[in-house]
């Protein structure tokens, strides 16, 4: 289901290339997104096998007719038709992944065991911006367990400053 996917949202990320219109897009999939947000009842409405398929396409296109381009409302009513609606999430995912790719943006996770001052951020982003030369944002979160430090993920790396993980390094050392 993940790879169905991912192949889905990499479509969309092509054709939106052919058109120039990445960014546009991407604001239209934001829109979907928060539709299902607000409403879990339209996903599991949009997925159930039980309404007709015809029933569901006419309910994305009077929902959704107006405030989405032609292409992303067919794909949108492609996954319905398709039964992908599961899909959806990943997809859209995989479509925000390749744009913040193609714009050289990065996305840092980083876990601390309190929050992080605007000054804290703003120094920690600047630094990994020299380090990865590109453009990076933060998504900080709390982790009391972290203890200490910071654990820091960007493009699948992992950098763990985190006094628990120096902890452990000191008693392994101590049991050798």
């Amino acid at each position: 289901m993940i790879d169905v996917g991912k192949e889905y949202g990499a479509a969309l990320f092509m054709l939106a290339c052919e058109r120039n219109k990445k960014k546009e897009y991407a604001g239209e999939l934001k829109l979907i997104e928060e539709a299902f947000k607000e409403s879990t009842e339209y996903a599991e409405f949009l997925s159930s096998p039980s309404i007709p398929v015809k029933e569901r396409l006419s309910a994305i296109e009077s929902a959704f007719a107006g405030s989405l381009s032609e292409d992303v409302l067919s794909f949108f009513l492609l996954l319905c038709e398709k039964g992908r609606m599961p899909c959806l999430e990943i997809a859209i995912n995989e479509y925000n992944a390749l744009l913040d790719a193609s714009e050289r943006i990065s996305t840092a996770r980083v876990i601390s065991a309190i929050p992080l001052t605007d000054g804290e951020k703003a120094k920690l982003k600047e630094k990994l911006e020299v380090m990865y030369k590109r453009t990076v944002n933060l998504e900080c979160s709390v982790d009391e367990n972290v203890l200490g430090g910071l654990i820091v993920e960007v493009d699948g790396n992992t950098m763990d400053g985190s006094l628990r993980y120096r902890l452990r390094e000191v008693k392994e050392v101590m049991n050798r």
